[in-house]
Protein backbone atom coordinates (compact mmCIF):
# COMPACT_ATOMS: atom_id res chain seq x y z
CA UNK A 1 0.00 0.00 0.00
CA UNK A 2 2.87 2.59 0.35
CA UNK A 3 4.67 1.65 -2.83
CA UNK A 4 5.73 4.98 -5.06
CA UNK A 5 3.30 5.82 -7.53
CA UNK A 6 4.65 6.19 -11.09
CA UNK A 7 3.62 8.48 -13.15
CA UNK A 8 4.72 9.00 -17.14
CA UNK A 9 4.23 12.38 -18.08
CA UNK A 10 3.99 13.27 -21.73
CA UNK A 11 4.12 17.09 -22.26
CA UNK A 12 6.21 18.89 -24.82
CA UNK A 13 6.16 22.37 -23.00
CA UNK A 14 9.07 21.92 -20.70
CA UNK A 15 7.70 24.32 -18.36
CA UNK A 16 4.49 22.99 -17.55
CA UNK A 17 5.89 19.33 -17.58
CA UNK A 18 8.29 20.60 -14.71
CA UNK A 19 6.10 22.19 -13.01
CA UNK A 20 3.91 18.93 -12.53
CA UNK A 21 6.86 16.88 -11.86
CA UNK A 22 8.27 18.88 -8.99
CA UNK A 23 4.74 19.35 -7.69
CA UNK A 24 3.73 15.56 -8.23
CA UNK A 25 7.27 14.63 -6.85
CA UNK A 26 6.72 16.66 -3.62
CA UNK A 27 3.86 15.04 -2.89
CA UNK A 28 5.20 11.86 -2.96
CA UNK A 29 5.18 10.80 -6.76
CA UNK A 30 8.19 8.89 -8.87
CA UNK A 31 7.89 11.27 -12.35
CA UNK A 32 9.10 10.20 -15.56
CA UNK A 33 8.98 12.77 -18.45
CA UNK A 34 8.90 12.33 -22.20
CA UNK A 35 8.92 15.33 -24.78
CA UNK A 36 6.71 13.87 -27.34
CA UNK A 37 4.68 10.80 -27.87
CA UNK A 38 6.84 8.70 -29.72
CA UNK A 39 9.64 8.57 -26.33
CA UNK A 40 6.30 8.09 -24.44
CA UNK A 41 5.50 5.01 -26.10
CA UNK A 42 9.20 3.71 -26.20
CA UNK A 43 9.61 4.63 -22.22
CA UNK A 44 6.39 3.09 -21.46
CA UNK A 45 7.56 -0.53 -21.71
CA UNK A 46 10.74 -0.22 -19.36
CA UNK A 47 9.38 2.26 -16.83
CA UNK A 48 5.46 0.28 -16.25
CA UNK A 49 4.00 3.59 -15.03
CA UNK A 50 0.76 3.30 -12.67
CA UNK A 51 -0.67 6.19 -14.69
CA UNK A 52 0.31 8.09 -17.97
CA UNK A 53 -0.58 11.76 -18.25
CA UNK A 54 -0.60 12.96 -21.85
CA UNK A 55 -1.32 15.89 -23.34
CA UNK A 56 -3.07 15.63 -26.47
CA UNK A 57 -1.43 18.01 -28.67
CA UNK A 58 2.30 17.25 -29.37
CA UNK A 59 4.63 16.97 -31.95
CA UNK A 60 6.19 13.53 -33.69
CA UNK A 61 3.00 11.67 -32.02
CA UNK A 62 0.22 13.62 -30.69
CA UNK A 63 -2.16 11.89 -27.61
CA UNK A 64 -4.73 10.07 -29.20
CA UNK A 65 -2.11 8.27 -31.32
CA UNK A 66 -0.41 7.43 -28.50
CA UNK A 67 -3.18 6.29 -26.43
CA UNK A 68 -4.07 4.16 -29.26
CA UNK A 69 -1.21 2.45 -30.56
CA UNK A 70 -0.83 1.55 -26.34
CA UNK A 71 -4.47 0.12 -26.15
CA UNK A 72 -3.26 -2.21 -28.86
CA UNK A 73 -1.52 -4.58 -26.78
CA UNK A 74 -2.12 -2.65 -22.72
CA UNK A 75 -5.43 -2.27 -21.62
CA UNK A 76 -5.20 -1.85 -17.78
CA UNK A 77 -2.71 1.50 -18.04
CA UNK A 78 -4.55 4.69 -16.85
CA UNK A 79 -4.32 7.39 -19.00
CA UNK A 80 -5.55 11.00 -18.21
CA UNK A 81 -5.39 13.74 -21.21
CA UNK A 82 -4.31 17.13 -20.53
CA UNK A 83 -5.88 19.40 -23.26
CA UNK A 84 -7.03 22.88 -23.80
CA UNK A 85 -9.62 21.25 -26.06
CA UNK A 86 -12.97 20.91 -24.82
CA UNK A 87 -15.59 20.33 -27.75
CA UNK A 88 -17.55 17.33 -27.06
CA UNK A 89 -16.20 15.91 -29.85
CA UNK A 90 -12.71 15.89 -28.82
CA UNK A 91 -13.75 14.67 -25.64
CA UNK A 92 -15.55 11.53 -27.54
CA UNK A 93 -12.52 10.48 -29.57
CA UNK A 94 -10.42 10.50 -26.48
CA UNK A 95 -12.49 8.27 -24.76
CA UNK A 96 -13.04 6.39 -28.13
CA UNK A 97 -9.31 5.93 -28.18
CA UNK A 98 -8.91 4.62 -24.58
CA UNK A 99 -8.35 7.42 -22.51
CA UNK A 100 -9.61 7.34 -18.94
CA UNK A 101 -9.75 10.56 -18.18
CA UNK A 102 -9.95 14.43 -19.25
CA UNK A 103 -8.13 17.41 -17.72
CA UNK A 104 -8.93 20.42 -19.12
CA UNK A 105 -5.87 23.22 -19.58
CA UNK A 106 -5.27 25.25 -17.28
CA UNK A 107 -5.94 22.92 -14.10
CA UNK A 108 -5.27 22.56 -11.10
CA UNK A 109 -2.41 20.68 -9.41
CA UNK A 110 -4.58 18.95 -6.52
CA UNK A 111 -6.98 18.04 -9.13
CA UNK A 112 -4.40 16.01 -11.10
CA UNK A 113 -3.62 14.69 -7.95
CA UNK A 114 -6.94 13.58 -7.02
CA UNK A 115 -7.71 12.38 -10.41
CA UNK A 116 -4.63 10.39 -10.33
CA UNK A 117 -5.11 8.40 -7.00
CA UNK A 118 -9.19 8.01 -8.47
CA UNK A 119 -7.36 6.23 -11.19
CA UNK A 120 -5.56 3.98 -8.96
CA UNK A 121 -8.10 3.72 -6.48
CA UNK A 122 -10.21 1.12 -9.34
CA UNK A 123 -7.87 -1.42 -8.78
CA UNK A 124 -8.49 -1.33 -5.28
CA UNK A 125 -11.92 -1.15 -4.58
CA UNK A 126 -13.51 -2.64 -7.84
CA UNK A 127 -11.88 -6.59 -6.40
CA UNK A 128 -12.40 -6.76 -3.09
CA UNK A 129 -16.43 -7.05 -2.80
CA UNK A 130 -16.67 -9.79 -0.27
CA UNK A 131 -19.56 -7.72 1.77
CA UNK A 132 -21.78 -7.17 -1.08
CA UNK A 133 -24.35 -10.10 -2.08
CA UNK A 134 -24.72 -11.16 -5.62
CA UNK A 135 -28.35 -9.15 -5.24
CA UNK A 136 -25.95 -6.41 -5.13
CA UNK A 137 -23.74 -6.89 -7.81
CA UNK A 138 -25.12 -9.01 -10.62
CA UNK A 139 -28.56 -7.61 -12.66
CA UNK A 140 -30.40 -9.36 -15.25
CA UNK A 141 -31.55 -6.12 -17.57
CA UNK A 142 -33.62 -7.33 -20.58
CA UNK A 143 -31.09 -9.19 -22.54
CA UNK A 144 -28.16 -8.62 -20.97
CA UNK A 145 -26.65 -9.86 -17.18
CA UNK A 146 -24.41 -7.39 -15.70
CA UNK A 147 -21.66 -7.91 -13.34
CA UNK A 148 -20.56 -5.01 -11.26
CA UNK A 149 -17.93 -6.59 -9.74
CA UNK A 150 -15.84 -7.86 -12.73
CA UNK A 151 -17.27 -4.82 -14.93
CA UNK A 152 -18.87 -7.29 -17.52
CA UNK A 153 -21.80 -6.99 -19.65
CA UNK A 154 -23.06 -10.17 -21.20
CA UNK A 155 -25.36 -10.59 -23.74
CA UNK A 156 -27.36 -13.58 -22.76
CA UNK A 157 -28.50 -14.76 -26.32
CA UNK A 158 -25.50 -14.49 -28.19
CA UNK A 159 -23.45 -15.01 -25.33
CA UNK A 160 -21.72 -11.81 -25.72
CA UNK A 161 -19.60 -10.56 -23.62
CA UNK A 162 -18.13 -6.35 -23.12
CA UNK A 163 -15.37 -5.56 -20.76
CA UNK A 164 -16.71 -2.05 -19.04
CA UNK A 165 -14.33 0.99 -18.16
CA UNK A 166 -14.82 1.34 -14.16
CA UNK A 167 -16.61 4.10 -14.49
CA UNK A 168 -19.02 2.83 -17.19
CA UNK A 169 -19.77 0.00 -14.45
CA UNK A 170 -20.10 2.20 -11.75
CA UNK A 171 -22.69 4.36 -14.12
CA UNK A 172 -24.54 1.36 -15.09
CA UNK A 173 -24.44 0.14 -11.48
CA UNK A 174 -26.29 3.16 -10.10
CA UNK A 175 -28.77 2.77 -12.71
CA UNK A 176 -29.32 -0.80 -12.14
CA UNK A 177 -29.70 -0.42 -8.62
CA UNK A 178 -32.65 2.26 -9.53
CA UNK A 179 -35.03 1.25 -12.31
CA UNK A 180 -37.04 3.39 -13.57
CA UNK A 181 -36.04 5.68 -11.64
CA UNK A 182 -34.01 8.91 -12.49
CA UNK A 183 -30.58 9.12 -10.69
CA UNK A 184 -29.14 12.93 -10.99
CA UNK A 185 -26.13 13.78 -12.75
CA UNK A 186 -25.12 15.59 -9.97
CA UNK A 187 -24.88 12.23 -7.81
CA UNK A 188 -23.28 10.44 -10.34
CA UNK A 189 -20.52 13.67 -11.06
CA UNK A 190 -20.05 14.00 -7.50
CA UNK A 191 -19.26 10.11 -6.72
CA UNK A 192 -17.42 9.20 -9.70
CA UNK A 193 -15.61 12.42 -10.56
CA UNK A 194 -15.29 14.18 -7.42
CA UNK A 195 -17.39 17.26 -8.34
CA UNK A 196 -20.17 18.46 -11.07
CA UNK A 197 -18.65 20.94 -13.53
CA UNK A 198 -19.60 21.41 -16.48
CA UNK A 199 -16.75 19.74 -18.59
CA UNK A 200 -16.97 16.61 -16.00
CA UNK A 201 -20.85 16.52 -17.15
CA UNK A 202 -19.80 16.25 -20.44
CA UNK A 203 -17.25 14.07 -20.08
CA UNK A 204 -20.57 11.72 -18.31
CA UNK A 205 -22.79 12.50 -21.20
CA UNK A 206 -20.29 10.71 -23.19
CA UNK A 207 -20.04 7.94 -20.80
CA UNK A 208 -24.00 7.24 -21.12
CA UNK A 209 -23.34 7.10 -24.93
CA UNK A 210 -20.98 4.34 -24.51
CA UNK A 211 -23.41 3.00 -22.88
CA UNK A 212 -26.41 3.46 -24.77
CA UNK A 213 -24.13 1.77 -27.70
CA UNK A 214 -23.27 -1.06 -25.43
CA UNK A 215 -26.78 -2.01 -24.84
CA UNK A 216 -27.66 -2.01 -28.22
CA UNK A 217 -28.50 -5.52 -29.13
CA UNK A 218 -31.83 -4.90 -26.65
CA UNK A 219 -33.66 -2.57 -28.47
CA UNK A 220 -36.31 -2.58 -25.33
CA UNK A 221 -33.20 -1.08 -23.21
CA UNK A 222 -33.26 2.24 -22.84
CA UNK A 223 -31.12 4.64 -21.19
CA UNK A 224 -33.54 7.95 -21.14
CA UNK A 225 -32.04 11.42 -20.82
CA UNK A 226 -34.21 13.55 -18.19
CA UNK A 227 -33.23 16.95 -18.99
CA UNK A 228 -31.53 18.70 -16.25
CA UNK A 229 -31.69 16.34 -13.99
CA UNK A 230 -30.43 13.53 -14.72
CA UNK A 231 -30.62 10.31 -16.82
CA UNK A 232 -32.85 6.39 -15.98
CA UNK A 233 -32.34 2.90 -17.04
CA UNK A 234 -35.95 1.74 -18.56
CA UNK A 235 -37.22 -1.67 -20.42
CA UNK A 236 -39.97 -1.82 -22.66
CA UNK A 237 -41.43 -5.68 -22.35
Amino acid sequence: MNETIKILLAEDERTLAMIIKDTLEGQGFSVNVASDGEEALSMLEAYKPDVLVADVMMPRLDGYELVRRIRKTDQQTPVIFLTARSAVNDVVHGFEMGANDYLKKPFGMQELIVRIKALLGRACTVAPQAEATTADTRFNIGQYLFDAVIQRLTHVPTGTRIELSYRESEILHRLCQHPSEVVTSKSLLLELWGDDSFFNNKSLHVFITKLRHRLAQDPSLRIVNVRGIGYKLITSD
